[in-house]
């Protein structure tokens, strides 16, 4: 076995905008180093590590390869077991060939949400995946989409090379947890993933779980990065932690595509309205988790009337906007969320707000259907000469 550098060598990571330099190796980001001093939470941050859609890309004729990471996990006192690590999916060819789960590093323990963390060191360990096709092949190893995972080494039994150039078209999709994905069953399985692997495209994924609140510091990443098709899907954060009034969201949203549109003029760009979430339809946030384990809705319908979001009310104004718009952008669309997850799949949000890991399967394969049709926002286009 021959150990390969993850920086600086044959191996690219696609799906992230920065890699920290850590004690054990680098952590990927998807967002740029620049955006840390604006978040104004840090939960921000701990969004950003998780590697939604990040992958190590590659060629290789090697039948055996091992890739050592260093996972961070949580694990609130009185629990028995540390969260999850997650998996770690390998494709082949475009095939996934292999799924192991990432094995148990760092174990952050908390006394409960949002208390002080107390950090267990542990050590990188080792996913290995044998057996594979004979020949050169290009490979993909996406990370847990749900887990911090610092890269620390990858070998061989055969040569690694660059991938070849990659001439899909490039898809930037920014969203909250619902584009995330945390409760995928694998990396491979978050719904953004699904639809880009039937679309043919090579996504990146800048969601943020708890986020996706049009903060200015997104909408000029994506205006800087090199995109053919774009979406974005917000509302249920905005919502569900009530932080906009019918009179601010409007204008933030034109915001947000104006900065986008000073980048990208004429790149199709989808307005996605937020899927089902029963709690929040015709009520306002904020919001708080019930005894069941369900979200709730804490907010009077009554204020409705004086400027307060529901997100059916977020629907109608996404939807008013980008028809204005469309008037001198045709390149502007808008699709529904709930033509996504609608009323008919609510069975399949488990807490009331997220959805299962069939329902972000069925996600994907919905907006790939929709998009990528003969007629759809993102149907086939030759990529512009650079």
């Amino acid at each position: 076995m021959r150990e390969y550098p993850l920086v600086g060598g044959p191996v690219e990571v696609r799906g992230a905008l920065d890699l920290e330099r850590t004690p054990a190796g680098v952590m990927p980001r998807r967002l740029p180093a620049w955006t840390k001093e604006q978040y104004q939470n840090p939960t921000v941050y701990g969004g950003t590590v998780m590697p939604s859609g990040v992958r190590l890309v590659f060629r290789t004729e090697a039948r055996v390869l091992e890739f050592e990471v260093l996972t961070s996990t949580g694990q609130l006192d009185g629990d028995p077991e540390p969260r999850p690590t997650g998996m770690l999916d390998l494709t082949v060819d475009g095939v996934l060939v292999g799924r192991q789960r990432a094995p148990l590093g760092n174990v952050m323990r908390m006394a409960g949400p949002g208390a002080e963390q107390r950090l267990i060191p542990g050590k990188p360990g080792t996913a290995r995946f044998a057996g594979l096709p004979a020949g050169m092949k290009d490979v993909e190893l996406w990370l847990p989409q749900q887990t911090p995972t610092e890269l620390v080494a990858l070998r061989a039994d055969g040569e690694v090379l660059a991938p070849l150039p990659d001439g899909r078209p490039r898809w930037v999709h920014h969203g909250s947890s619902i584009s995330h994905c945390l409760e995928a069953d694998g990396p491979t399985g978050t719904w953004p993933v699904v639809a880009a692997s039937i679309g043919g495209v090579e996504v990146t994924n800048l969601s943020e779980p708890g986020n996706a609140m049009l903060d200015p510091y997104v909408a000029r990443t994506i205006r800087d990065l090199p995109a053919d098709l774009i979406s974005l899907k917000t509302g249920v954060n905005i919502v569900g932690l009530a932080t906009f009034r019918l009179r601010t969201f409007g204008p933030a949203v034109h915001g947000f595509l104006d900065t986008i549109r000073d980048g990208h003029p004429d790149t199709p760009l989808l307005v996605i309205s937020p899927v089902s979430c029963p709690a929040l339809e015709d009520r306002p946030g904020p919001t708080t988790v019930g005894p069941d384990g369900r979200i709730t809705a804490l907010g009077d319908p009554a204020d409705l009337a004086q400027g307060a979001l529901s997100l059916q009310v977020v629907r109608d104004e996404l939807a008013r906007i980008v028809a204005a718009r469309q008037a001198h952008d045709p390149h502007l669309h808008h699709l529904d969320g709930r033509d996504l997850l609608g009323p008919a799949d609510v069975d399949d949000l488990p807490d009331g707000l997220h959805p299962s890991a069939a329902a972000y399967r069925r996600m994907g394969e919905r907006f790939a259907a929709h998009a990528f049709a003969a007629a759809g926002p993102f149907r086939a286009r030759p990529r512009p000469t650079e």
